[in-house]
């Protein structure tokens, strides 16, 4: 028995019976040789924490545009925090932490620069339309490693393009894990999004409706307490009850869904952002409408995706890798004089 072997036996022997089991993951595109020593979701997991789409995450917005605040959320530490959230309750239950580790590392890999901001733009754009979560997916196995993308399970790819929403009409992860990476995303934004803007004095605590905050808590640490553990014992009286589902409880889960709403309304869709959000736009409309006429002018990789599957895919493949500050550098080579005469 080598190490892998060993770890999943523990797993066999230590997990909940409806917990996903490593052995028995999911095919890879391309079938490869298991690891002595690594699980198939740990392989996952350091394949994507490796890979450049996340390390370029440290330089795209959560919220805030081109804040120098060093103490501001950026989608790198957004994806922390909901990684270290979701592995919480996936202990709590008896999960398997590894896989969703994997998924929560890199649920959001295909989001744009600029926050939502880029997202729009590019579903305004493209014919097809435009999500992160699907982006994500093609970012993983098709863009990663120039085009050889990074070979991971199915549960681990099923979970990131299952991340996004947070009604019913979304399709939700076939694996319990997928699915408590989606509560573990909203249970992080709607909470880091609260503390960022009132650092930023654009939303005060008594700004949010008080009967939200008696149920879910005052302070941020409560919040994500409350949460959290609502997410595990109501998962566990499911799985207990014959129900394979992750969920909250009624009343917390219309809280949350209050919290959430009340933040797009006053912060991610208000008027506060408005202008700088308008201005992200500009540049992002500006930058591909460049390389959508002069695609020459992209890396030759994007130039090969051109020619195999259009030149919007192209266009939207280059455009959709870029962080803010390399975004921005692009629209300044572009568009903003430069000084010659000295």
């Amino acid at each position: 028995m080598n190490i892998r072997e060993r770890i999943e036996y523990i797993e066999t022997i230590s997990l909940n019976a409806v917990a996903c089991l490593s052995k028995n993951c999911g095919e890879r595109d391309l079938p490869e040789e298991k690891d002595d020593v690594r699980t198939s979701y740990m392989v996952d997991r350091d394949r994507i924490i490796h890979s450049k789409s996340f390390r370029r995450l440290k330089h795209k917005t959560q919220v805030y545009i081109k804040t120098w605040g060093d103490h501001y959320r950026t989608r790198l530490t957004h994806t922390l925090e909901v990684t270290q959230i979701a592995k919480t309750i996936a202990k709590g239950i008896g999960l398997n932490e590894d896989l969703v580790e994997a998924i929560a590392l890199g649920h959001d890999i295909g989001h744009v620069a600029f926050a939502h901001n880029g997202e729009e733009v590019l579903n305004d754009i493209l014919p097809k339309g435009f999500r992160h979560n699907e982006n994500s997916v093609r970012v993983l196995k098709k863009i990663e490693k120039s085009g050889q993308g990074l070979n991971l399970t199915s549960e681990v790819l099923d979970g990131i393009l299952c991340h996004s929403g947070f009604g019913d009409k979304e399709k939700a992860a076939y694996t319990l894990e997928g699915q408590i990476v989606r509560y573990s995303d909203k249970i992080a934004y709607v909470n880091h999004d609260i503390d960022d803007s009132i650092r930023a004095s654009m939303l005060s605590i008594n700004d949010i409706p008080e009967k939200i905050l008696n149920i879910l808590g005052r302070t941020h640490g409560k919040r994500i307490d409350t949460l959290v553990k609502d997410c595990i014992y109501t998962s566990i009286n499911n799985i207990n009850n014959g129900i394979t589902k992750i969920s909250l409880s009624t009343d917390i889960q219309n809280a949350l869904i209050e919290l959430r709403k009340f933040m797009f309304e006053y912060i991610y869709k208000g008027s506060i952002l408005k202008v700088e959000r308008d201005k992200a736009k500009f540049v992002l409309y500006q930058v591909f409408d460049y390389f959508y006429k002069h695609a020459e002018k992209m890396p030759e990789f994007y130039q090969r995706i051109v020619d195999e599957e259009g030149l919007y895919q192209g266009v939207a493949d280059y455009i959709s890798g870029m962080s803010d500050d390399y975004c921005l550098y692009i629209f300044n080579e572009i568009y903003v004089p430069k000084l010659v005469i000295y």
